[in-house]
């Protein structure tokens, strides 16, 4: 069972390039099982326990921790910036409890943009 399981979304070229990313800067983690990247259009009802859904998923980025959490938004951003080597700063600078709450701000709102330019485009 990985530590982190990242749910995102492939229909969304932004979402795919950026996890692809991510997932080759963590490496080592994904080869050793500790982090997963699972795409939600593949299991559409894999969240369902939690009450999110796939436009949930392609909305904004979902994890589940080892302890069966669910994280969502920035809080997984923030989680990704933590564990990847030479970004640890991005986590610290941005998930302080005073910036925190922009921090959370910017990405809904980026997130719902890119998620309206993705339904206009037709990827899903």
């Amino acid at each position: 069972m990985p530590q982190l399981t990242i749910w995102y979304n492939t229909r969304c070229p932004v979402c795919d390039a950026g996890i692809d990313w991510q997932r080759n800067k963590l490496l080592a983690l994904v080869k050793s099982g500790r982090v997963a990247f699972r795409d939600i259009n593949a299991e559409p009802e894999a969240l369902r326990g939690f009450g999110a859904d796939v436009d949930d998923v392609r909305r904004r980025l979902h994890a589940t921790d080892e302890d069966g959490q669910l994280i969502t938004g920035a809080d997984v951003a923030l989680l990704l910036w933590k564990l990847t080597p030479g970004e640890g700063w991005l986590a610290t600078l941005f998930g302080n409890p005073l910036v925190r709450p922009l921090t959370r701000f910017g990405y809904d709102r980026f997130a719902d943009v890119l998620f309206a330019w993705n339904k206009r485009k037709g990827h899903w």
